[in-house]
Protein backbone atom coordinates (compact mmCIF):
# COMPACT_ATOMS: atom_id res chain seq x y z
CA UNK A 1 0.00 0.00 0.00
CA UNK A 2 1.20 3.86 -0.83
CA UNK A 3 -1.55 5.88 -0.61
CA UNK A 4 -3.61 5.75 2.18
CA UNK A 5 -6.39 8.13 2.64
CA UNK A 6 -7.83 8.93 6.29
CA UNK A 7 -11.47 10.50 7.00
CA UNK A 8 -11.31 12.23 9.83
CA UNK A 9 -8.20 12.90 11.33
CA UNK A 10 -8.84 13.02 14.90
CA UNK A 11 -7.71 10.69 17.73
CA UNK A 12 -8.52 7.43 16.00
CA UNK A 13 -7.59 8.14 12.58
CA UNK A 14 -4.58 10.53 13.51
CA UNK A 15 -3.39 7.59 15.60
CA UNK A 16 -3.66 5.08 13.15
CA UNK A 17 -1.55 7.43 10.68
CA UNK A 18 1.37 7.75 13.54
CA UNK A 19 1.68 3.76 13.55
CA UNK A 20 1.92 3.65 9.91
CA UNK A 21 3.79 5.80 9.12
CA UNK A 22 6.29 5.05 12.04
CA UNK A 23 5.91 1.87 10.70
CA UNK A 24 6.58 2.60 6.83
CA UNK A 25 7.74 6.58 6.34
CA UNK A 26 7.31 5.53 2.50
CA UNK A 27 3.72 5.32 2.73
CA UNK A 28 1.56 8.97 1.64
CA UNK A 29 -0.75 9.52 4.80
CA UNK A 30 -3.48 11.87 2.89
CA UNK A 31 -6.20 13.36 5.35
CA UNK A 32 -9.55 14.21 4.53
CA UNK A 33 -11.65 16.31 7.38
CA UNK A 34 -14.25 18.88 7.39
CA UNK A 35 -12.55 20.72 10.25
CA UNK A 36 -10.67 22.66 8.50
CA UNK A 37 -8.42 23.60 11.49
CA UNK A 38 -8.14 19.73 12.18
CA UNK A 39 -6.57 19.30 8.80
CA UNK A 40 -4.16 22.39 9.54
CA UNK A 41 -3.15 20.87 13.08
CA UNK A 42 -3.00 17.08 11.48
CA UNK A 43 -0.55 18.72 8.92
CA UNK A 44 1.48 20.57 11.35
CA UNK A 45 1.95 17.76 13.81
CA UNK A 46 3.32 15.63 10.74
CA UNK A 47 0.08 13.42 11.57
CA UNK A 48 -0.77 13.26 7.55
CA UNK A 49 1.35 14.25 4.45
CA UNK A 50 -1.01 15.90 2.69
CA UNK A 51 -5.09 17.35 2.54
CA UNK A 52 -7.75 15.73 0.45
CA UNK A 53 -11.23 15.54 -0.62
CA UNK A 54 -13.73 13.04 -0.52
CA UNK A 55 -13.70 12.74 -4.97
CA UNK A 56 -9.61 11.92 -4.40
CA UNK A 57 -10.56 8.43 -2.61
CA UNK A 58 -10.47 7.24 -6.31
CA UNK A 59 -6.42 7.10 -6.20
CA UNK A 60 -6.47 5.46 -2.31
CA UNK A 61 -5.01 1.71 -1.86
CA UNK A 62 -6.67 2.03 1.67
CA UNK A 63 -9.37 4.30 2.96
CA UNK A 64 -10.09 4.03 6.37
CA UNK A 65 -13.12 6.14 8.20
CA UNK A 66 -12.79 7.32 11.91
CA UNK A 67 -15.51 10.03 11.58
CA UNK A 68 -18.80 9.99 13.71
CA UNK A 69 -20.65 6.95 13.21
CA UNK A 70 -23.69 8.24 11.23
CA UNK A 71 -21.63 10.23 9.01
CA UNK A 72 -19.62 6.93 8.57
CA UNK A 73 -23.15 5.18 7.29
CA UNK A 74 -24.08 8.13 4.80
CA UNK A 75 -20.38 8.04 3.14
CA UNK A 76 -19.51 4.91 3.18
CA UNK A 77 -21.21 3.46 -0.11
CA UNK A 78 -20.30 6.85 -2.41
CA UNK A 79 -16.48 6.32 -0.92
CA UNK A 80 -17.22 2.19 -2.41
CA UNK A 81 -18.63 3.51 -5.40
CA UNK A 82 -15.40 6.11 -6.33
CA UNK A 83 -12.43 3.21 -5.01
CA UNK A 84 -10.54 0.63 -7.65
CA UNK A 85 -11.17 -2.55 -7.47
CA UNK A 86 -8.45 -3.45 -5.84
CA UNK A 87 -8.64 -0.49 -2.49
CA UNK A 88 -9.76 -1.51 0.84
CA UNK A 89 -12.17 0.69 2.46
CA UNK A 90 -12.30 -0.19 6.61
CA UNK A 91 -14.41 1.82 9.43
CA UNK A 92 -12.97 1.95 12.96
CA UNK A 93 -16.73 3.01 14.64
CA UNK A 94 -18.20 1.76 17.54
CA UNK A 95 -21.14 0.56 15.77
CA UNK A 96 -21.38 -2.15 13.59
CA UNK A 97 -24.73 -3.07 12.80
CA UNK A 98 -25.64 0.28 10.42
CA UNK A 99 -23.12 0.15 8.74
CA UNK A 100 -23.09 -3.49 7.78
CA UNK A 101 -26.57 -3.15 6.88
CA UNK A 102 -25.83 0.12 4.76
CA UNK A 103 -23.71 -1.76 1.99
CA UNK A 104 -25.00 -5.09 2.06
CA UNK A 105 -25.81 -4.87 -1.16
CA UNK A 106 -23.55 -3.04 -2.35
CA UNK A 107 -21.35 -4.41 -5.73
CA UNK A 108 -17.57 -3.32 -3.87
CA UNK A 109 -18.81 -5.06 -0.78
CA UNK A 110 -15.76 -7.17 -0.88
CA UNK A 111 -13.72 -3.95 -0.62
CA UNK A 112 -15.16 -3.03 2.63
CA UNK A 113 -13.94 -4.63 6.02
CA UNK A 114 -16.10 -3.37 9.02
CA UNK A 115 -13.72 -3.27 12.52
CA UNK A 116 -13.82 -1.60 15.53
CA UNK A 117 -10.70 -1.25 17.59
CA UNK A 118 -11.22 -0.63 20.83
CA UNK A 119 -8.82 1.33 22.14
CA UNK A 120 -8.71 5.56 22.66
CA UNK A 121 -9.05 8.32 25.20
CA UNK A 122 -11.08 10.93 26.54
CA UNK A 123 -9.77 13.33 24.36
CA UNK A 124 -10.34 14.12 20.76
CA UNK A 125 -8.61 15.97 17.53
CA UNK A 126 -5.41 15.11 15.89
CA UNK A 127 -3.70 16.80 19.04
CA UNK A 128 -4.77 13.58 20.52
CA UNK A 129 -3.15 11.29 18.31
CA UNK A 130 -0.06 8.79 19.03
CA UNK A 131 1.92 6.32 18.70
CA UNK A 132 1.20 2.64 19.90
CA UNK A 133 -2.48 3.35 20.98
CA UNK A 134 -3.82 0.29 19.85
CA UNK A 135 -0.86 -2.09 21.06
CA UNK A 136 -2.41 -4.96 22.99
CA UNK A 137 -5.80 -3.84 22.27
CA UNK A 138 -8.78 -6.04 20.76
CA UNK A 139 -10.09 -4.90 17.33
CA UNK A 140 -13.32 -6.40 16.44
CA UNK A 141 -13.48 -7.49 12.63
CA UNK A 142 -17.80 -8.22 11.56
CA UNK A 143 -18.36 -10.28 8.93
CA UNK A 144 -15.35 -11.09 7.36
CA UNK A 145 -16.09 -13.70 5.36
CA UNK A 146 -17.52 -10.85 3.35
CA UNK A 147 -14.53 -8.59 2.72
CA UNK A 148 -12.20 -9.68 -0.38
CA UNK A 149 -9.78 -12.61 0.93
CA UNK A 150 -6.73 -10.68 -0.11
CA UNK A 151 -8.07 -7.33 1.40
CA UNK A 152 -8.31 -8.97 4.88
CA UNK A 153 -4.67 -10.39 4.29
CA UNK A 154 -3.32 -6.74 3.56
CA UNK A 155 -5.62 -5.43 7.02
CA UNK A 156 -4.21 -8.18 8.99
CA UNK A 157 -0.69 -7.92 8.23
CA UNK A 158 -1.13 -4.17 9.31
CA UNK A 159 -3.20 -4.89 12.48
CA UNK A 160 -0.23 -7.26 13.32
CA UNK A 161 2.20 -4.75 12.60
CA UNK A 162 0.47 -2.03 15.14
CA UNK A 163 -0.01 -4.71 18.03
CA UNK A 164 -4.07 -5.65 17.83
CA UNK A 165 -4.99 -8.52 19.11
CA UNK A 166 -8.48 -9.66 16.37
CA UNK A 167 -11.82 -11.05 17.35
CA UNK A 168 -14.48 -12.11 14.69
CA UNK A 169 -18.11 -10.93 15.90
CA UNK A 170 -21.61 -10.41 14.12
CA UNK A 171 -22.62 -7.01 13.81
CA UNK A 172 -25.44 -7.53 16.24
CA UNK A 173 -23.34 -9.17 19.03
CA UNK A 174 -20.69 -7.02 18.74
CA UNK A 175 -24.12 -3.84 19.38
CA UNK A 176 -25.02 -5.87 21.92
CA UNK A 177 -22.09 -6.92 23.86
CA UNK A 178 -20.25 -3.43 23.33
CA UNK A 179 -23.24 -1.38 24.81
CA UNK A 180 -22.38 -3.02 28.04
CA UNK A 181 -18.67 -2.84 28.32
CA UNK A 182 -18.43 0.56 26.54
CA UNK A 183 -21.44 2.57 25.50
CA UNK A 184 -22.99 2.26 29.08
CA UNK A 185 -19.67 3.59 31.06
CA UNK A 186 -19.71 6.98 29.03
CA UNK A 187 -23.32 7.45 29.85
CA UNK A 188 -22.33 6.77 33.27
CA UNK A 189 -19.57 9.21 33.19
CA UNK A 190 -21.98 11.95 32.05
CA UNK A 191 -24.55 11.69 34.30
CA UNK A 192 -22.25 11.22 36.94
CA UNK A 193 -20.53 14.74 35.83
CA UNK A 194 -23.76 15.96 35.14
CA UNK A 195 -24.80 15.11 38.90
CA UNK A 196 -22.02 17.15 40.12
CA UNK A 197 -22.15 19.96 38.37
CA UNK A 198 -25.55 20.48 38.95
CA UNK A 199 -25.20 20.47 42.64
CA UNK A 200 -21.76 22.33 42.49
CA UNK A 201 -24.25 25.44 41.28
CA UNK A 202 -25.07 25.47 44.93
CA UNK A 203 -21.79 24.43 46.70
CA UNK A 204 -18.84 26.12 45.30
CA UNK A 205 -16.66 24.12 47.84
CA UNK A 206 -17.79 20.10 45.91
CA UNK A 207 -15.02 20.28 43.17
CA UNK A 208 -12.47 21.55 46.05
CA UNK A 209 -13.20 17.75 47.33
CA UNK A 210 -13.57 15.67 43.97
CA UNK A 211 -10.18 13.60 44.91
CA UNK A 212 -8.54 11.15 42.47
CA UNK A 213 -11.51 8.65 42.76
CA UNK A 214 -14.35 11.09 41.13
CA UNK A 215 -11.71 12.20 38.66
CA UNK A 216 -10.96 8.53 37.12
CA UNK A 217 -14.86 7.50 37.22
CA UNK A 218 -15.89 10.96 35.36
CA UNK A 219 -13.02 10.76 32.97
CA UNK A 220 -15.18 9.47 29.84
CA UNK A 221 -17.59 12.50 30.27
CA UNK A 222 -14.83 14.52 28.55
CA UNK A 223 -15.25 12.39 25.69
CA UNK A 224 -16.68 14.34 22.58
CA UNK A 225 -20.58 14.58 22.73
CA UNK A 226 -20.69 14.88 18.33
CA UNK A 227 -19.30 11.45 18.21
CA UNK A 228 -21.36 9.87 21.31
CA UNK A 229 -24.29 11.12 20.34
CA UNK A 230 -24.99 8.89 17.20
CA UNK A 231 -23.43 5.82 18.70
CA UNK A 232 -26.13 6.08 20.76
CA UNK A 233 -28.93 6.80 18.41
CA UNK A 234 -27.71 3.73 16.47
CA UNK A 235 -27.80 1.44 19.14
CA UNK A 236 -30.56 2.68 20.80
CA UNK A 237 -32.28 -1.14 21.73
CA UNK A 238 -28.70 -2.48 22.97
CA UNK A 239 -28.32 0.81 25.14
CA UNK A 240 -31.69 0.96 26.63
CA UNK A 241 -31.73 -2.61 27.73
CA UNK A 242 -28.13 -2.08 29.30
CA UNK A 243 -29.73 1.27 31.38
CA UNK A 244 -32.90 -0.93 32.21
CA UNK A 245 -30.54 -3.78 34.09
CA UNK A 246 -28.15 -0.84 35.38
CA UNK A 247 -31.05 1.34 36.95
CA UNK A 248 -32.41 -2.29 37.97
CA UNK A 249 -29.17 -2.34 39.95
CA UNK A 250 -28.66 1.21 41.46
CA UNK A 251 -32.62 1.46 42.77
CA UNK A 252 -31.77 -2.20 44.57
CA UNK A 253 -28.92 -0.39 46.50
CA UNK A 254 -30.81 2.42 47.30
CA UNK A 255 -33.42 0.06 48.82
CA UNK A 256 -30.85 -1.73 50.69
CA UNK A 257 -29.55 1.82 52.21
CA UNK A 258 -33.37 2.56 53.05
CA UNK A 259 -33.75 -0.74 54.57
CA UNK A 260 -30.38 -0.68 56.83
CA UNK A 261 -29.58 -4.01 55.02
CA UNK A 262 -25.63 -3.18 54.81
CA UNK A 263 -24.63 -6.58 55.19
CA UNK A 264 -26.23 -7.63 51.39
CA UNK A 265 -24.25 -3.89 50.39
CA UNK A 266 -21.01 -5.62 51.48
CA UNK A 267 -22.07 -9.04 49.69
CA UNK A 268 -23.04 -7.31 46.58
CA UNK A 269 -19.83 -5.43 46.27
CA UNK A 270 -17.41 -8.44 47.76
CA UNK A 271 -18.94 -10.40 44.24
CA UNK A 272 -18.37 -7.81 42.55
CA UNK A 273 -14.75 -7.51 43.06
CA UNK A 274 -14.27 -11.00 41.04
CA UNK A 275 -14.48 -8.14 38.09
CA UNK A 276 -10.79 -7.26 39.08
CA UNK A 277 -9.61 -10.82 38.18
CA UNK A 278 -11.33 -10.75 34.61
CA UNK A 279 -9.70 -7.14 33.79
CA UNK A 280 -6.33 -8.41 35.18
CA UNK A 281 -6.67 -11.57 33.04
CA UNK A 282 -7.87 -8.96 29.99
CA UNK A 283 -4.73 -6.65 30.29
Amino acid sequence: MKNIYIVGVGLIGGSIAKDVKDLNPSISIFGIDSNAEHLKQALELNVIDFEATLKDVAQADFVILTVPVDVSVKILPGILDMVSDDALVMDAGSTKRDICKAVENHPKRRNFLATHPIAGTEFSGPKAAMVGLFQKKTNIICEVEKTAFKLQEKALAIFQIMGMRIRYMNPEAHDKHIAYVSHLSHISAFMLGKTVIDKERNERDIFDMAGSGFASTVRLAKSSPAMWTPIFQQNKENVIETLEEYISNLTHFKDSMKADDFETIFNEMENTNYIKDILNGIQ
